[in-house]
């Protein structure tokens, strides 16, 4: 199945944070926004959720050192109990520093574990349909042209209010 859609070229990023709230006061379908670099307040402007990746990377960290400290306590105290100096044989305070290393170690590889999957990038995908100058040195607002509601000459005139370059229409599919 196919879509059709509207692309907005921009020069600014305050250009793209104006045209982006526009388009979302105004109702339409956001499909994307490209830039070349991380704009402050894109990501409210779209109306995005906030990530749950935090919430990702705790769990694995947790997870990480609750096994290292299970896997060290099992091996010095019930698996090959070695008395050395009278000490005791579960010395917490001695599997801190590996215990440490390993909770950031599964906190990042779990995190960008989770982000690979969630977002499906793997090896040999091919790229997304590219626009023109996208990640160069232009802003590009991408919206889903929906239905019979979608007013092309208003959606053009929200886009030259706020410095659009250039409007283009596209057929992709969904797939």
């Amino acid at each position: 199945m196919s879509r059709r859609l509207f692309v907005a070229y921009f020069k600014g990023e305050q250009d793209i944070l104006g045209a982006t709230r526009a388009a979302r006061s105004a109702g339409h379908e956001i499909l994307d926004v490209y830039t070349p670099y991380a704009v402050h307040g894109l990501d409210k402007a779209m109306g995005l959720k906030p990530s749950r990746l935090p919430w990702v990377c705790l769990v694995f960290g947790l997870l990480g050192a609750t096994a290292k400290l299970w896997f060290q306590i099992w091996t010095s105290a019930f698996n090959w109990p070695v008395n050395i100096g009278g000490k005791p044989l579960a010395s917490i305070p001695a599997f801190v520093p590996v215990t440490f290393e390993i909770t950031v170690l599964f906190a990042g590889l779990g995190t960008v574990g989770a982000f690979l999957l969630v977002s499906r990038l793997r090896p040999g995908r091919k790229p997304p349909v590219s626009y023109d100058r996208a990640t160069n040195d232009r802003f590009v607002l991408v919206l889903v042209e929906g239905d019979a509601s979608f007013d092309l000459q208003k959606t053009i005139e929200l886009c030259k209010e706020h410095g659009c370059l250039n409007v283009e229409e596209r057929l992709e599919n969904e797939s």
